[in-house]
């Protein structure tokens, strides 16, 4: 209880402190975003503040609250230290640097901003290795909820009906101006994505069935297969 705490905690802090230094760092100004410079009704469409900050939610998050509580179980009490340190040092300061870069090169690609600043070479090398992950991302992405949908169901309709529905809508959503489906859809799954959030925390402070573990007193590897997991554990 006392780490679980403790670690939202440091996700404060960390957000106040450190995400200020990283913002004095980027010097953001009151230039037009893309969505407003370009604004061409299809990928670059201006949207209500709130429904952007849902989106970027969803963006960030995922299935993190998912694959999160699955690597907890799996690794034990230390993702206390890894997922908190790593939010906060590498992956907030990654992708707030990410969507500065865009912005500032009229919504480019991170592949397209490499090139426009590290060169022809470097453009070609981001943009392959940006397939290759941009099809991992789209297979976990598919498969992960796919597999969640046919959980939920009691595998009515089988793990590969879901995973065409979802591959249906990654293609119709791609396609489409963003503010037609994306813009109306991913808030709802970004104002579910918080509703779960603190559902699931307020049933880990208040289960009865259930007491959290202290990472001091379960600084072991859990995992059933004895995977590392660097740097804190071998």
């Amino acid at each position: 209880m006392i780490s679980f705490i403790f670690s939202v905690f440091l996700l404060i802090l960390g957000y106040v402190f450190y995400g200020a230094y990283v913002d004095r760092c980027f010097g953001p100004d009151e230039r037009k975003t893309p969505a407003n410079s370009i604004n061409d009704g299809v990928d670059y469409v201006p949207l209500p503040t709130w429904k952007v900050w849902l989106i970027q939610l969803l963006n960030i998050a995922g299935t993190g609250p998912i694959f999160g509580a699955l690597a907890g179980a799996l690794f034990g009490p230390v993702v206390y230290l890894w997922i908190v340190f790593g939010s906060i040092f590498a992956g907030g300061v990654h992708d707030y640097m990410s969507g500065v870069l865009s912005e500032r090169n009229n919504g480019k690609s991170i592949s397209e901003v490499a090139g426009a600043y590290l060169g022809s070479k470097a453009l070609i090398f981001m943009r392959l290795f940006s397939v290759i992950l941009l099809l991992f991302c789209g297979i976990v992405f598919t498969i992960g909820p796919a597999a969640l949908l046919d959980l939920i169901t009691n595998k009515a309709q089988g793990i590969n009906f879901w995973f065409w529905i979802i591959l249906a809508y990654y293609f119709i959503a791609t396609f489409v101006p963003v503010d037609k489906i994306i813009g109306k859809c991913y808030p709802i799954f970004g104002a579910c994505l918080l509703l779960m959030a603190f559902g699931v925390s307020f049933s880990l402070l208040f289960s009865e069935n259930f007491q959290m573990p202290e990472v001091w007193n379960h600084f072991t590897n859990y995992h059933p297969k004895d995977l590392p997991v660097w740097p804190f554990m071998f």
